[in-house]
C-alpha cells in the first residue's frame, strides 16, 4: 500500500537556521571559535589515532611475546617431564613467571590431558584447559581470552610434537592498557598545552583581524551621523587595508559633498533672507507711498468734491456726492492695503499693537471671534523676529478666513526658556497634513521658511473635522540685547 511520506524539514531550513545563529555572533568570537575548534579537532584526532595505533602495535608485540615465551617454556620443560622431575618443572614455571612482566599464568598438560604443573597456587580454573587446543603438528596456537583482569593472550605450544604434552602460557594486556593510558594522558596534557597556546595565538590573531573591522564599524557609525571627518588607519596592505583606504576615500568624498551642500544651503539661506528683507522693505516703501502720497491725494480729492458739491446746482449735487463716497471708499481700501503690506504700528509700537490691530480688522471682516493673549511684558523683540511672527500669524489668519470655516480662533504668544512661543488654534474644518505639500499650500512653506531662517521650528497639527493648531518656536537673544518701549 502506497503512503504519502511525512513532511520533513528541508535542508535549506537548517542551513538558514545555522546562518541565522552564526550571523548573530561577533566576528571575534567566530575567529576564536574557529581556531580553538581546529586545535581541538586536530588534537583529539591525533590522540585517538595514536591510541589506536599504539594499542594494535603493543597487542601484536604481546602476541609475539606470548608465542616466544611459550616455545621457550615448551623446549625447557621437555627434560623435567621425561625425567618426571615435577619439582624442576614447577621451578621452571615460576622462573618463567618472574622473567615476564605481563605474565598471567602458565601450566603443563600431559598427553592424557592432565595438568602436570601450573602457577595458580590453590586451584586450577575450571574450563581454562579447554579454551585453547593445538594440534600435534601445529607450531603454536594463540587465542584471546577475556577475564576479570583484562584480555589475555593464551598460547599453546606442543612439547616434542605433542608426545610428552603441551605448554600453555597466558600474558595479560594490563600492561599494554596501562601504557596506552599513560600515553593518552600525556597526549591530553600536551593537547591542553597546545590548546592554551592556541587560545593565546587565536586571541592575538582575532585582535589583528577583528580590530580593523571593528574600527571600520565604529567609523561607519560615526559617518552615518553626518560626521565625515572620521578616518581609519590601514593596518596592512591586504584586503582589510584596501577596505580601509576605500572607506577613507568614501569619507573624503562625503565630506566634500557635505561641504558643497552646506555652502549651497548657506547661499540659499542668504538668498532667502535677502528676498524676505527686500520684500519687507518694498512693502514698507509701497505702504508709505500709499499712506503718504495716495492717501493725501484722495483726501484732497474728497475736499475738492465737497467744495464742488456745495457750490454746484442742486441737480448735480447727487452725482458729486456719489463721487465723494467712491473716493472715501477708495481711501479706506488704500488704508487697508497699506496696513496689509506693512502696518506702521509694527514699526512704531511693536508686535503687540500690530497684532491687536490685525485681529480687530480680521474679526470685523470675517465675523469670527479671536482670543488674543500676548504675554511679553514690556519687552520689545528684535525687528526680524517681530516681522516673522506677524507674517506667520497674518498668513494663518488668512488661511483660516478663506478655508477653515471656523467659529473660534485663539492666539497665544509667550516667552519660554529664552524662546518666543506662538500657538494659533481654530475649530474649523481642518485638513490632512500629507496633503499640505502641494502648490496650494505655498503659504505654509513660506511660514516654515520664516521660522527656520531665525533658527526656529514650525509645526502643524490638523485632522479633517477637528480643527488646526499651528506651533511656532523661535529662539531670541538674551534680554539685554533687545530694548523696551
Amino acid at each position: 500500500m502506497w503512503k504519502k511520506p511525512a513532511n520533513v524539514p528541508r535542508p535549506k531550513f537548517f542551513f538558514d537556521r545555522f546562518w541565522a545563529i552564526a550571523g548573530s555572533v561577533s566576528i571575534r568570537t567566530k575567529l576564536l571559535g574557529l581556531a580553538l575548534g581546529l586545535v581541538l579537532l586536530v588534537g583529539f584526532g591525533n590522540i585517538l589515532h595514536a591510541r589506536s595505533v599504539l594499542s594494535k602495535n603493543m597487542e601484536a608485540q604481546l602476541r609475539d611475546q606470548s608465542v616466544s615465551v611459550a616455545r621457550d617454556l615448551a623446549a625447557r620443560s621437555a627434560d623435567p617431564i621425561l625425567l618426571n622431575n615435577l619439582l624442576a618443572l614447577q621451578d621452571l614455571l615460576l622462573e618463567t613467571k618472574s622473567n615476564n612482566t605481563n605474565f598471567s599464568y602458565a601450566f603443563i598438560v600431559d598427553p592424557r590431558g592432565e595438568i602436570v604443573a601450573h602457577t595458580f597456587g590453590e586451584g586450577f580454573p575450571i574450563g581454562l584447559k579447554d579454551l585453547n587446543d593445538v594440534g600435534e603438528s601445529a607450531h603454536h596456537n594463540t587465542v584471546r581470552i577475556a577475564s576479570n583482569v583484562g584480555l589475555i593472550f593464551d598460547t599453546a605450544v606442543p612439547i616434542l610434537g605433542g608426545k610428552v604434552g603441551t605448554a600453555r602460557i597466558g600474558l595479560t594486556n594490563a600492561g599494554v592498557q596501562k601504557a596506552v593510558s599513560q600515553v593518552t594522558l600525556q597526549s591530553i596534557l600536551f593537547t591542553a598545552m597546545v590548546l592554551l597556546f592556541g587560545v593565546v595565538v587565536a586571541m592575538f590573531l582575532t585582535r589583528i583581524l577583528a580590530k580593523p573591522i571593528l574600527e571600520l564599524v565604529d567609523a561607519a557609525r560615526i559617518v552615518s551621523t553626518g560626521v565625515y571627518t572620521q578616518r581609519v588607519h590601514p593596518w596592512a596592505k591586504d584586503e582589510l587595508g584596501t577596505l580601509a583606504q576605500t572607506f577613507n576615500q568614501m569619507s573624503e568624498g562625503l565630506a566634500q559633498i557635505d561641504d558643497l551642500r552646506r555652502e549651497r544651503a548657506g547661499l540659499q539661506r542668504q538668498l532667502l533672507e535677502k528676498v524676505i528683507s527686500t520684500q519687507e522693505e518694498e512693502r514698507r516703501r509701497i505702504a508709505r507711498e500709499l499712506h503718504d502720497s495716495t492717501s493725501q491725494s484722495l483726501t484732497s480729492l474728497m475736499v475738492g468734491l465737497r467744495m464742488l458739491e456745495e457750490n454746484c446746482s442742486e441737480p448735480n449735487q447727487l452725482q458729486v456726492s456719489d463721487l465723494r463716497n467712491i473716493a472715501s471708499q477708495t481711501l479706506n481700501e488704500v488704508h487697508s492695503l497699506a496696513m496689509q503690506l506693512r502696518p506702521r504700528s509694527l514699526d512704531d509700537l511693536g508686535l503687540s499693537a500690530a497684532l491687536e490691530r490685525l485681529t480687530f480688522e480680521w474679526q470685523a471682516r470675517y465675523k469670527v471671534p479671536v482670543d488674543l493673549a500676548i504675554m511679553l511684558g514690556d519687552l520689545r523683540l528684535p525687528e526680524d523676529l517681530e516681522t516673522a511672527l506677524y507674517r506667520i500669524i497674518q498668513e494663518t489668519l488668512t488661511n483660516v478666513g478663506r478655508h477653515a470655516q471656523a467659529h473660534y480662533v485663539s492666539i497665544l504668544i509667550e516667552l519660554r526658556n529664552s524662546s518666543v512661543i506662538a500657538v494659533i488654534e481654530d475649530d474649523g474644518l481642518g485638513f490632512e497634513i500629507n496633503d499640505a505639500n502641494g502648490e496650494g499650500h505655498l503659504g505654509l512653506l513660506g511660514m516654515r521658511e520664516r521660522a527656520e531662517l531665525l533658527g526656529g521650528s514650525f509645526t502643524i497639527e490638523s485632522n479633517r473635522g477637528k480643527g488646526t493648531s499651528v506651533f511656532v518656536e523661535i529662539p531670541i537673544v538674551p534680554e539685554e540685547k533687545y530694548g523696551g518701549n
